[in-house]
């Protein structure tokens, strides 16, 4: 079934339960993937995921090429199993990364899906200049440090790499049982915001409002406080035989 770039994928899903899949496949970009995964996880369903986006994150780090996403498609006639961690917040399933701050409030800008780094770099310059507002976000570290009011806050499906140049994935492992957490301060007269980073089972931030987001590369606003949690295990994904690693 063919979607156009708005089309709800609700009923597209619902379709093919009804069908009687045994599997689910979607040929997107992440948040497309995120939905159907979502999906797949409560119904106890392996994922097929097709790399057909942008950037295409999760199909990286699950071994798969972008550049060839014909080969992703083998998963459904000669494909392997393999079990990978997903994380929550509040309930609400995510692959990749929840990003709050600068980046909650760029993702909400019509401008973002054409420039996003201009509009992530003009967003920072309207939020920590002058008469901006930085999001009371509010949290605490695995030391027990209190962060208040961080310009950003990344929450991520397991750990990234600083780099791995010689890696299709960013995450070396998307079975690894932790989340990865990376919190930066507004810069206080310094040339670089303090940053701290960190890996644990379970974050809880707060508010003193809704909250801004960007899950899985898509605009979402959420209710404080936020318990982002990690599943280890979780969600069933069948990639191609000739695929090394899954996870």
């Amino acid at each position: 079934m063919l979607l156009g770039r708005h089309q709800d994928l609700a009923p597209a899903i619902d379709g093919v339960l009804e069908a009687g899949a045994d599997a689910l496949g979607v040929a997107g970009g992440d948040g497309s993937v995120s939905t159907v995964a979502a999906t797949a996880l409560a119904h106890r369903l392996p994922l097929i995921c097709v790399p057909a986006g942008t950037r295409n994150h999760f199909a990286r780090d699950l071994g798969l090429d972008p550049g060839d996403p014909a080969a992703a498609l083998d998963a459904f006639m000669d494909g392997t199993e393999a079990r990978i961690d997903v994380a929550t917040v509040n309930g609400r399933l995510f692959l990749n990364v929840v990003s709050l701050g600068i980046y909650g409030e760029a993702i909400r800008r019509s401008a973002y899906r054409d420039a996003k780094l201009r509009t992530l770099v003009e967003t920072a310059r309207t939020v920590l200049g002058p008469g901006g507002e930085i999001p009371e976000l509010d949290l605490v570290d695995d030391r027990g440090i209190q962060h208040d009011r961080p310009a950003v806050v990344l929450v991520s499906n397991n750990t990234y790499a600083p780099a791995r140049p010689s890696a299709r994935g960013a995450r070396p492992t998307l079975t690894g049982g932790r989340l990865g957490i990376i919190v930066i301060g507004k810069p206080a007269g310094t040339h670089h915001p303090p940053a701290r980073s960190w890996s644990a089972t379970s974050l809880e931030v707060d508010a003193a409002a809704r909250i801004h987001a960007g899950l899985d590369g898509e605009a979402v606003e959420l209710d404080p406080p936020l318990r982002f949690e990690i599943q280890p295990g979780a969600l069933r994904v069948r990639v191609p035989r000739s695929i090394s690693r899954a996870g």
